[in-house]
């Protein structure tokens, strides 16, 4: 039953799922959503690869600690508003990939955003997300968390264009 499944512990997670460039499909709450971006997939990567601007792209989102930098396994903390997320990076594929396992008030989530370059310059970010804990999917539905994803994308797309 969905509505009590805890998904992977945070380890099975972090190198059972993020790693291996996928979301737990079985979680509660699962979103995908993707967007059309008139710029280069190096600047598009430059917007998301870069924790310390995430502010300036989207206000509400900053980094809390940052110390080893977006390296495979490091550990960061950033916030979403007051929510306080404990996050790992599993894949850093420059320009391809960026790839986290994370978990924030109980709930373990993976977080995928994934570049594509068009042939003709653009690029199509697409993110994918799931989150699973008892009860989540009564908290937290998959619309809202598609929500979260489309604002984010439409940030990132403004500050990609805007650079034009």
């Amino acid at each position: 039953m969905k509505l009590l499944y805890r998904g992977p512990a945070r380890q099975e997670l972090h190198d059972g799922y993020a790693k291996r460039r996928r979301i737990d499909q079985d979680a509660p709450v699962v979103s995908g959503s993707e967007l059309r971006i008139e710029a280069p997939v190096e600047r598009v990567w430059q917007l998301i690869a870069d924790p310390a601007c995430w502010p300036q792209v989207l206000p509400g989102r900053r980094v809390i600690e940052l110390d080893a930098g977006v390296t495979e396994d490091a550990d960061f903390v950033w916030a979403m508003g007051r929510t306080v997320i404990h996050a790992r990076f599993a894949v850093v594929d420059v320009n391809r990939e960026l790839t986290w396992s994370a978990v924030a008030m109980g709930v373990r989530a993976i977080d995928r955003q994934v570049l594509t370059p068009t042939p003709d310059g653009a690029t199509v970010l697409r993110i994918e997300e799931s989150m699973a804990a008892p009860l989540v999917g009564l908290l937290f539905s998959a619309d809202r968390l598609r929500g979260q994803h489309e604002e984010w994308l439409r940030a990132v797309k403004a500050a990609a264009e805007r650079q034009n």
